[in-house]
């Protein structure tokens, strides 16, 4: 039951007329060589992992090591609950719970890197946020991380999700793509949606840079976890719709890969580029570490 690209995913998915979560359970099965209640238990720790860190920031607040960020869920959900958010119900939770995991990550606090540390708030924040939203169930959110998975899977397999190797449309843009698909998986989607939605999220932040300020995942990181999340939400509202991917998931995933191959060195998580390189940015380096200037 394994694939090594999306087009053999569906063709499993159609072949047993199962879902890509369906597959995806079999396959972790299998190939790890455990019972799939165990499968699902494992999965199971890691979703109460993420509910723990979305949630977390709001109870107590948190500072960031190097104290960019650090009450910005809070302010976020004080902002909702008094009924002024413009986002709506499920964006405003979606922006609210990613950001609060950075925060988490960045006070030496427990997440799940899904797929990594500094897009770690994505995935959780479209996930509770539906989940709340529309009332799903425990099965159905974890159908949807099994979903994420899957396009994980995928992207590891056929490009990378390494900030260092392509630029954070490899970080943020292939945790915005496992989130879309899992939204399109709780929201009742087909299998090809699932990766349309993927594709689209992944064609909407081609070329997205990764510049940490200091050389730290705090800022741009939280916001563009953020970023991330609104993006999962409409790139699996575009394919629920039924509009394609004018792009088939595949070729977005080796285009993506293709351009971060083509960054420059300090637009690659060098800390010695774009956000990072301002003024605002060195200066910032220079407070936390007591260096001067950038290098």
């Amino acid at each position: 039951m394994d694939f090594n690209t999306a087009e053999e995913l569906l063709g499993l998915c159609e072949n047993e007329n199962k879902t890509i979560a369906e597959i995806m359970k079999i396959r972790e099965s299998t190939q790890g060589e455990m019972p799939l209640p165990e499968v699902e238990a494992r999965m199971k720790k890691s979703l109460e992992i993420m509910r723990a860190s979305a949630h977390e920031p709001l109870k107590r607040s948190v500072k960031s090591i190097g104290g960019m960020i650090g009450g910005e869920a809070e302010k976020l959900e004080k902002r909702r609950a008094a009924g002024k958010s413009i986002c709506g119900g499920v964006l405003s939770k979606a922006l609210i719970y990613s950001q609060a995991v950075l925060e988490v990550n960045a006070s030496m606090g427990v997440i799940v890197a899904a797929p990594t540390a500094g897009s770690s708030g994505v995935l959780p924040g479209v996930l509770f946020a539906l989940e709340e939203e529309f009332d799903l169930s425990d099965e159905t959110v974890l159908d949807g991380l099994f979903a994420a998975g899957g396009v994980g899977y995928l992207m590891m397999k056929n490009a990378s999700v390494s900030g260092a190797e392509a630029g954070c449309q490899a970080e943020v843009g292939a945790a915005s793509a496992m989130a879309a698909a899992a939204a399109v998986q709780m929201m009742g989607g087909t299998p090809e949606q699932c990766l349309d939605a993927a594709a689209i999220a992944i064609g909407n932040m081609l070329g997205l840079v990764c510049d940490p300020i200091a050389g730290l995942v705090e800022a741009p990181c939280q916001s563009r976890n953020a970023s991330g999340a609104a993006n999962a939400l409409t790139s699996a509202e575009t394919a629920l719709s039924g509009i394609k991917s004018a792009v088939p998931f595949s070729e977005m995933v080796e285009a993506m890969y293709r351009v971060g191959r083509r960054m420059p060195a300090e637009l690659r998580e060098t800390a010695l580029g774009g956000c990072a390189a301002t003024p605002t940015g060195c200066k910032l380096k220079e407070s936390i570490f007591g260096c001067s200037g950038c290098k």
